[in-house]
């Protein structure tokens, strides 16, 4: 029986979405809770699974269009129902060519090619210049307008930070267009159709309303001016076209081709390859910025990807999606942590050193046939590879390459004006000051060593220090209400909150962002690892929803994640509290034993930094939390939330 898919609710105030990519087409099949769509709602993308397994027979609700939350976006049909109205969609063509119907409709465009080899003299140009063809879709010269989208309901406007593509160039439906920044998002804005971009009516850091017309798209025969510089080989092409007509094409063609497949070797974009081939292989795979468990884990400072003393000097800007090249979408953020390729160790081939999608897929190769090769080279002569790479390790010790940011000055980002505004508001509205104490965390530590690979296999996420510390948290705040409470100094007021809800702050390579996790003190141990983790993973990757990033009562942040000691955090406003959580290092205490009496002894210590408004939190209220939550720790009664016994 076919199954209904309906926009669901993606948030409290959110009453309707926009559909931003069909991620299967009419005809495809699908599996229950395969990613369907991608819905974009108030500064966020989500994708939405589907509700069952079966081929997608309908698609109500095209790409870019708005709809209310509950109505229908697309029909699947069952297992054994026939999708037969979906054979027109032209995306299905190519992803299921067995089909009959997408059979018959390759079948017209066929003849074409074939017709190469009669005497006409415009089809050779066809084939070699297919970027026109792609622009026929779009119908017509009128052109495709291409405006504002909103992206969020209280955003009524964007800056355009980056044209990604310029008046000539060709561009997909789907491909990125142009990079769009508001007071909380920067994002990709994507063609909505095929062809040749016409006119851009809006430049680089110009600021225009939702709805806005930012481009024109339209047929290449729109713009005669922009093929010329797309492709210098079509008036090669077209001088031995005076000779017989029905040998030129085919004469002529394979001299066209060549220079293109030799045209790659001498390229100075293609130097670059050799350093991806040779900087991945000594790394470790697997830490990238979508990766959590850097920041949980024991607090260490996060190992530095070695320095590339061979790049090439300014040649291209060095991208690493955490600002030096701009903004790294999410899917090439997730690409690139699915096959544990270093962000830092990629020269973007994109506008600007962009880091695209083709280079992480790239990197990865070049990765996997180093790995092989040193596997075979070390399986032959291990020992002497060996000294020879401590040697040379030693020897070499490269310097670290300058930084591209060096000597440029460039404008903020909205995110990080909007961080910089709120920080200087949050020290001006509160009377901030910070209270540290030590904790010794070696039970704890012994505990988790203990039972994190049992923990891992039953509950799927990692047991890292945080959650600990994030339940020892809401446990204090619920026996001094002071520091969880909110200030309204001009109605001389204060609101102590009926919940904890916790704020994790997640470094993100466009700012620091604060998701919650509410009513976060009704869980136990499991549950706050389980969401400590999903939230910072989706907020990584831009999941993460508007109603996640507010509502906090109290906020945690993990300043020990690259191994500072402690912090004195800002508040984050309207909140009278934050807790600042340094590195767990070993150190050398000194105990007392009952029978022995004072010893030193190695122990896990950590530094805890509260920073609180001391327009309603006292110094000795904010030392009462923290001596909770130092007991708390110390005394490691954590074995009934790990299923050990105690």
């Amino acid at each position: 029986m076919p199954v209904s898919v309906t926009m669901p609710r993606l948030g409290e105030s959110v009453t309707e979405g926009t559909v931003t990519r069909w991620l299967k087409q009419e005809g495809e099949r699908v599996e229950a809770d395969e990613p369907l769509l991608e819905v974009s709602t108030d500064k966020v993308d989500t994708e939405i699974p589907s509700p069952a397994a079966g081929v997608l027979s309908r698609i109500v609700v095209g790409e870019d269009e708005t709809a209310d939350v509950g109505s229908e976006l697309a029909v699947i049909a069952g297992d054994g129902e026939d999708a037969g109205s979906a054979a027109p969609a032209p995306a299905a063509q190519e992803s299921a060519p067995a089909e009959a119907a997408p059979a018959e409709d390759e079948a017209e465009p066929e003849p074409e090619p074939a017709a190469l080899d009669t005497p006409s003299t415009e089809k050779p140009v066809e084939e070699e210049a297919p970027a026109p063809e792609t622009a026929a879709p779009t119908g017509g010269g009128e052109g495709t307008a291409v405006k504002m989208p909103a992206l969020g309901e209280s955003v009524t406007e964007g800056t355009v930070t980056r044209w990604l593509k310029q008046v000539g160039d060709t561009i997909e439906v789907d491909e990125p267009l142009l990079e769009v920044s508001t007071d909380k998002v920067d994002t990709e804005i994507p063609s909505p159709v095929a062809g040749t971009v016409l006119e851009i009516k809006v430049a680089e850091d110009e600021t225009a309303d939702v709805g806005a017309e930012l481009a024109i798209i339209g047929s290449a025969d729109a713009a005669p001016s922009a093929p010329a510089p797309k492709q210098p080989e079509a008036p090669k092409a077209e001088a031995p076209k005076e000779a017989p007509k029905p040998e030129a094409p085919k004469t002529e063609a394979p001299k066209a081709e060549a220079p293109k497949a030799e045209a790659p070797k001498p390229a100075p974009q293609q130097q670059s390859a050799p350093l991806v081939e040779s900087k991945p292989a000594p790394e470790p795979a697997g830490e990238s910025y979508g990766d959590p468990s850097p920041e949980v884990e024991a607090g260490q400072p996060a190992p530095k990807a070695p320095a590339q003393s061979s790049a090439p000097a300014a040649e291209t800007v060095r991208g690493n999606g955490a600002g030096d090249a701009g903004y790294v979408t999410p899917l090439v953020r997730k690409l690139a942590a699915e096959k544990g390729v270093d962000l830092a160790s990629i020269t973007g081939t994109g506008v600007g050193g962009r880091i695209r999608k083709q280079d992480v897929i790239e990197a990865a190769s070049a990765a996997a046939a180093a790995k092989s090769a040193s596997v075979e080279r070390s399986g032959e002569t291990a020992p002497a590879a060996q000294e020879a790479a401590q040697e040379a390790a030693q020897k070499a010790a490269p310097k670290a390459a300058p930084s591209p940011l060096r000597g440029r000055t460039e404008k903020l980002t909205r995110i990080r004006a909007t961080i910089a505004r709120r920080m200087v508001e949050s020290l001006h509205i509160s009377a901030q000051l910070t209270t540290v104490v030590e904790v010794d965390l070696t039970k704890v530590a012994n505990l988790r060593n203990k039972a994190k690979a049992d923990f891992q296999a039953k509950h799927g996420a990692k047991l890292t220090y945080l959650p600990f510390l994030a339940l020892a948290a809401v446990e204090a705040l619920r026996e001094h209400p002071v520091v969880n409470s909110s200030i309204d100094q001009e109605a001389g007021t204060v609101t102590y909150h009926d919940g904890e809800h916790l704020g994790i702050a997640v470094d993100t390579p466009k700012g620091l962002v604060v998701p919650v996790i509410r009513d976060a003190g009704d869980l136990n141990l499991a549950g706050l690892a389980k969401r400590i983790a999903d939230v910072a993973e989706r907020t990584r990757n831009n999941k993460i929803s508007p109603d996640e990033l507010s509502g906090g009562t109290f906020t945690l942040t993990n300043t020990g994640s690259r191994g500072a000691l402690f912090d004195t955090p800002i508040i984050n406003q309207p909140q009278v509290g934050i807790l600042g959580t340094g590195a767990v290092v070993k150190r050398a205490v000194v105990v007392e034993d009952p029978n022995l009496g004072e010893l030193i002894v190695p122990r896990s210590m950590m530094y805890l930094a509260l920073s609180y408004d001391h327009r309603i939190v006292d110094g000795a209220d904010a030392a009462r939390f923290l001596v909770t939550m130092k007991e708390r720790l110390e005394g490691g009664q954590f074995e009934g939330d790990l299923g050990l016994a105690s």
